[in-house]
């Protein structure tokens, strides 16, 4: 087993963590506060390869392997949670299922796009009826001529603000919940596509999460995903893939949280001495460190275990639900270190703890999470 980083990696966490500290750190607070998504950012980000991570190089991407796409994530996400996410969900649910299952002409006029950044992805599955459930979607899609005709709608749909090419699941039978469900490309142009303005969040506010209505959407009968029926399919292992995102992400929600606590516990002073000094903040940080460390060994190991071709299901659930975990429980640490100033609106430590409570929630809740895996256990 080797735990060290090969130099590439090495070479790309040294170009995202100068990125996120140059182009990021300097507006991560205002987009929040401004609820502005940074579209800004987008072309800078593909300059740098990081919105077509895993796509192949003859079609736009950086072909990169899934420990250095966890990389990049973790570090955009120790200072920004919103980029993060951003650029998680159009890497991992996006082009993930447009590369696997899209036939050749999809990736020519989608993927290329993508990856370069002329084109921002977003993934809708959640409805009123159908979050951890995704079997009860009750969006429908129905075959006229050379046209799929989509009605309902889709909540929480994180880039769906400013994006303009969506993965859409909806019901194209009636055999069963879980074999009629099929996925769809879905422009924003679509005639009978329309977006919500942005939700109003406990954090993430740079994201532009909305809701999406479809009614009497036509779709190209070409932008069927796949095949009839293959929608749960699709969908269960893009989520696979997008734990790993979630966990990288909250990885560096808990580390930057973590690096603002030992930077301000060096500096505050109390009782005649650093509070760093004191007992009861040193295990607080050995707490968090340790959770960090053991977050990241999960990780690399799903990431690992994808890139090998084995079935990764079961660590990218434990990966996803420790990680996330420690990203809470690492914020409400830090935020306690900062005493009264931990809890005022505008510092990293609010921000990082309002950004964390969403990690054990999307993509697969912690219950969720604790299902998959006992069920692996238990076969």
């Amino acid at each position: 087993m080797n735990f060290e980083l090969t130099e590439g990696q090495k070479l790309l966490l040294s170009t995202v963590r100068e990125f996120a500290e140059r182009e990021v750190l300097p507006i991560a607070s205002e987009i929040e506060e401004e609820m502005r998504f940074p579209v800004e950012l987008i072309p800078r980000l593909a300059d740098i390869g990081l919105m077509g991570m895993q796509v192949p190089q003859e079609l736009g991407g950086s072909d990169l392997d899934t420990v250095s796409y966890a990389i990049a994530i973790e570090e955009l996400a120790k200072v920004s949670a919103s980029v993060s996410i951003i650029v998680s969900v159009h890497n991992s649910l996006v082009l993930y299922p447009f590369l696997k299952y899209g036939n050749e002409e999809q990736k020519r006029k989608y993927v290329t796009e993508l990856a370069r950044g002329k084109r921002l992805g977003a993934y809708c599955i959640t409805e009123a009826t159908a979050g951890s459930d995704v079997s009860n979607e009750k969006s429908t899609a129905v075959r006229r001529g050379d046209k799929y005709i989509l009605n309902g709608e889709k909540l929480y749909i994180t880039n769906g603000e400013k994006a303009d090419t969506f993965f859409v699941m909806a019901r194209t039978g009636k055999s069963d919940r879980t074999h009629s469900l099929s996925a769809f490309i879905v422009e924003r142009g679509f005639p009978g596509f329309s977006v919500s303005a942005p939700e109003k969040k406990m954090g993430l506010n740079a994201s532009g999460t909305v809701s999406v209505r479809m009614s009497d959407c036509e779709v190209p009968a070409e932008n069927l995903l796949g095949s009839e029926g293959m929608g749960m399919k699709i969908a269960l292992s893009t989520l696979d893939a997008g734990r790993i995102g979630v966990a990288a992400q909250s990885l560096g929600i808990a580390e930057g949280a973590m690096e603002a606590a030992i930077s301000y516990s060096k500096q505050r002073e109390q009782f005649g001495k650093k509070i760093s000094d004191f007992q009861a903040i040193q295990w607080m940080i050995a707490d968090m460190a340790t959770r960090i460390e053991a977050s990241r060994l999960l990780l690399h190991k799903a990431a690992c275990l994808k890139d090998s071709g084995a079935d990764f299901s079961l660590m990218a659930s434990m990966a996803k639900l420790y990680a996330s975990e420690t990203a809470n429980m690492a914020a409400d640490r830090a935020v306690q270190i900062h005493g009264g100033l931990g809890y005022i609106r505008g510092t990293p430590v609010e921000r990082f703890y309002r950004d964390a409570r969403v990690t054990e929630i999307y993509e697969g809740t912690s219950e969720i999470q604790r299902l998959v895996i006992s069920r692996k256990m238990l076969q």
